[in-house]
């Protein structure tokens, strides 16, 4: 035969001032405390702490010491460590990690975004406690750090895109098709595969630029000034990328169909593909880089304003920012990993 039990989860209240009271004056006629724990319904155990709390020591005019207890004194007991219990804010617990959070957002060349510094911190300090990314927005937006959301471009840009509706004419392919591209480079199997781009100025043919190289699987960026970007500039500035590096490290390069990659058809030593016409998502590592980069490049500014060890810099830090994507490690040392395999 198949027994039951009931199940009822009981829920614990404090004792209330009455309780304590009765607790006392029960306590003082000699009753047990389980005697007493049955007229309260309540557990032995709870009467036992509540005694030893509010149980003092007085001393009788004839200098005997006897120990008594005091509803009044285990009242005061309960309060004082009631103002005691609440939870510490994250601000109070970990300031080390505000204090550091800080210098990091607002250094000139930023390496880290909110999510790149707590991941680093969790990964370099596994035994200290600190909040989440959301947690560390919220304080951001309620204004109790340091650092203001105009601090983190990416998160004041951020807003929803509607589509015009617009249908765009087709657009040539310059040359082999991005269909026609490795599997191993599709899926970021195999390292040594690249893509690429400009970053403009002022966009007159005349001014210099930024052509920008990523390497898909280990998302490293390369940042090379050119002094325009006429198709032979940008022609000779990839040749030149290419002639550098040993073949492994270039299997390939894909540009999109600007005017500017008509010449690239004639690099030798690696294989060119074009992605489809109006398609960046199919460059979505090196379109997400150069946006990251407009935090030191703003639109709109003549490259010339700018210089080398400027450039040089801003892709130093984007280099070395953590990515959540390969557990907090930089593109710095999935780089040297590869390079090294």
């Amino acid at each position: 035969m198949t027994q039951s039990k009931d199940t009822i989860k009981k829920s614990y209240k404090q004792l209330s001032r009455e309780e304590r009271g009765q607790i006392q004056s029960l306590y003082e006629d000699h009753y047990s405390i389980r005697a007493i724990a049955k007229r309260l319904a309540r557990d032995p155990s709870t009467i036992s702490r509540e005694i030893k709390r509010g149980t003092v020591t007085q001393m009788s005019s004839y200098g005997v010491y006897t120990q008594r207890y005091f509803a009044d004194s285990g009242q005061i007991q309960y309060e004082q460590r009631r103002l005691n219990c609440h939870r510490k804010s994250l601000l109070e617990h970990n300031p080390e990690f505000f204090n550091q959070l800080t210098t990091a957002l607002k250094a000139k060349f930023r390496v880290h975004s909110v999510d790149s510094f707590v991941g680093a911190y969790k990964r370099h300090h596994p035994a200290e406690y600190c909040p989440a990314t959301p947690t560390v927005y919220r304080y951001i937006d309620r204004g109790l750090l340091a650092v203001a959301n105009i601090d983190l471009p990416q998160q004041v840009k951020r807003h929803q895109k509607h589509r015009t509706g617009r249908v765009r004419q087709n657009k040539k392919i310059l040359g082999t098709s991005i269909e026609q591209r490795p599997v191993a480079a599709n899926d970021r199997s195999e390292f040594g595969h690249w893509e690429g781009d400009l970053v403009k100025g002022k966009r007159t043919s005349d001014q210099p630029a930024l052509l920008t190289l990523t390497e898909r699987m280990t998302r490293y960026e390369v940042v090379i000034r050119i002094p325009n970007y006429q198709a032979e500039t940008c022609k000779a500035a990839v040749q030149q990328f290419v002639n550098k590096l040993d073949a492994e490290v270039v299997k390939s390069l894909t540009f999109d169909n600007g005017a500017e990659f008509s010449a690239l058809s004639e690099v030798t030593g690696t294989n060119l593909y074009f992605a489809h016409p109006y398609t960046p998502s199919e460059r979505g590592s090196n379109e997400q880089l150069n946006g990251l980069l407009r935090e030191f490049i703003p639109k709109g500014q003549s490259i010339t304003s700018f210089s080398d060890d400027h450039i040089k810099q801003a892709t130093a830090a984007l280099n070395q920012r953590p990515r959540k994507l390969f557990g907090y490690k930089s593109a710095n040392e999935f780089m040297a990993e590869q390079l090294l395999a």
